[in-house]
């Protein structure tokens, strides 16, 4: 598996008080990851001004605006899951996947990203995985899309 997405990428069984709150804990996976800086972490809450990035399936996957490319130090995904879900925009979202990513290889990772999350038992094992290995083992495609 690439290091795009590690065990310690993965954090199942958060709470998040809104979708502010969870954005802030996707940037600060990316930060403390040491795929981005706290500006890279900050503009995922411009590029959801800009477009919400709720994919369907109660996925979301946060991204920068290409402004803040500059910020990104390695290609990384996170994975967030938030049982009890968070409102996104009239949305309930169950996971989000935030991306770092300098090149335009984040066209490919979502391209990849929406095979899987698109696929309605996939997108469910994801909302309810326990164990940081069974989220590995169903999106490992998509780090070798990267």
């Amino acid at each position: 598996m690439s290091d795009i997405l590690t065990r310690d990428d993965i954090r199942l069984g958060l709470s998040a008080a809104d979708k502010a709150d969870a954005l802030r804990q996707c940037g600060a996976l990316l930060v403390d990851s040491g795929a981005a800086t706290q500006a890279y972490a900050e503009a995922l809450f411009d590029r959801e001004r800009q477009v919400s990035t709720y994919l369907g399936e109660g996925v979301a996957i946060p991204h920068g605006t290409n402004e803040s490319r500059e910020h990104i130090l390695a290609t990384k995904l996170g994975f967030l899951q938030f049982p009890d879900g968070v409102d996104w925009d009239g949305e309930t979202v169950h996971v989000c996947i935030p991306i770092a990513s300098q090149s335009d290889a984040h066209v490919d990772i979502l391209a990849a990203l929406a095979d899987v999350l698109m696929e309605p038992d996939s997108a469910q094992q994801l909302r309810t995985a326990t164990d940081p290995d069974a989220v590995l083992a169903l999106l490992g495609a998509v780090s070798k899309e990267a």
